[in-house]
């Protein structure tokens, strides 16, 4: 096995042991845990639920009528969001939803796959570094481990692209929420599912390798924080 399967394996195992791990007080989670940055960037988005169109809110209410219902019944939400090739719009999902999860107190453990597996992308790795997460990129093959973190004391999360039923995703009782039309398609149905929700957003690479590169990933990161925020503020009520 070499280096770099080496390290995957280890930070699946350790994403494996997290999954079954008590969940820390999620009360005391909230923004002043955060790093400054993202607690700034989170503060702003939060600001602008009235740019969310009542079409969008439909949409997002399902899912947090989900996490409300688990949340008020003393369960744990695991959010599995998926789109074709897990290297943009799902990863940031995922981690926008953790950082939501934090702000709220709201217990949650998120994660995202594709319909196959590529990369991370490299341009939506950095727009999530211009919101204010903490990124340390752990190896350099075809498709490389990052780990993410929202404060200083939280747990690293392992981010690579992987189909949405590869490790370390969970097999049952989780909401599959589908962040591309593409994925929604593709997949009717998710095993182990017990909820599965179309939250579609625009694909940033529309922009790829033209001036508008940078600022389209970041309105995307800002529309997908500014939904899932949402949905946990929602959910706390």
């Amino acid at each position: 096995m070499g280096d770099t399967e080496m390290i995957k394996t280890a930070l699946l195992a350790i994403a494996a042991l997290a999954l079954v791990a008590p969940l820390a007080n999620a009360a005391s989670n909230t923004t002043d845990k955060l790093y400054p940055e993202l607690r700034a960037f989170v503060d702003a988005r939060r600001a602008e639920f009235g740019q969310i169109p009542p079409e969008r809110r439909e949409l997002l209410d399902g899912l947090a009528d989900y996490v409300k219902g688990r949340y008020e019944a003393g369960e744990t939400s695991y959010l599995n969001f998926v789109c074709t090739h897990n290297s943009r719009r799902s990863h940031m999902s995922q981690l926008f939803a953790q950082a939501a999860s934090a702000v709220y107190g709201i217990p949650a453990r998120t994660y995202s796959g594709g319909t196959e597996s590529t990369a991370f992308n490299p341009r939506a790795v950095a727009a999530i570094e211009r919101a204010g997460f903490d990124v340390l990129k752990t190896s350099d093959d075809a498709n490389p481990v990052y780990l993410v973190k929202l404060s200083g004391g939280s747990m690293p999360m392992p981010c690579f692209s992987k189909k949405y039923d590869g490790a370390p995703n969970p097999k049952l009782e989780f909401a599959a929420i589908m962040v591309c039309d593409e994925a929604d398609e593709a997949c009717p149905y998710v095993p182990g599912a017990d909820a599965r929700f179309a939250i579609p957003f625009v694909d940033p690479k529309i922009s790829d390798n033209t001036p508008a590169e940078a600022a389209t990933y970041d309105e995307r990161a800002a529309q997908i924080a500014r939904e899932f925020l949402y949905v946990f503020d929602r959910a706390s009520r």
